[in-house]
């Protein structure tokens, strides 16, 4: 399958965020084993993030547990964490969801992320993602992302 994503700046993503539909099938594996393969996928675009992509839970595969301790987003609200579980191996927070996120997200209650880089690979149609820099944000980074994404070191609270 062949992706077409169009060339996008991280710059330019709007602050506050904005949520939307992917048209791209998202595919995450773990251990070996499918953690999940979606077309009904949603993304959170903001400025100077890597997209953040959200699956529906019966589109997952994998066991997901809960893990003590939450944050707390200024824009979606309070977020919970999993470890993931599949192919015999475990990801420690390697997911979270908002239960209920604010009005302006409120779409994404019960949809869960991953991080990509706690994950074996984690594809956007045909792309291979690289996880956002750093160990904060969960970001997926595509091949048609131009801009300077935070994460890095001296970037996390710009």
């Amino acid at each position: 399958m062949m992706t077409d994503l169009v060339r996008e700046n991280v710059q330019s993503y709007p602050r506050p965020p904005a949520l939307e539909s992917v048209p791209q099938r998202i595919m995450i594996r773990l251990g070996g084993a499918l953690v999940s393969e979606t077309d009904r996928a949603m993304r959170v675009l903001e400025t100077h993030h890597a997209p953040s992509y959200y699956l529906l839970p019966e589109d997952i595969h994998a066991t997901l547990r809960p893990v003590q301790g939450s944050s707390f987003c200024e824009w979606k609200g309070v977020v919970r964490y999993f470890d993931v579980i599949a192919g015999g191996k475990t990801a420690s927070r390697a997911a979270w969801c908002y239960d209920s996120p604010t009005p302006g997200f409120a779409a994404l209650a019960g949809y869960v992320a991953f991080y990509a880089g706690l994950m074996e690979e984690a594809w956007v149609g045909d792309l291979r993602v690289l996880p956002q820099p750093g160990d904060f944000y969960g970001g997926w980074v595509t091949p048609n992302l131009d801009g300077q994404i935070k994460g890095a070191p001296g970037t996390r609270h710009w």
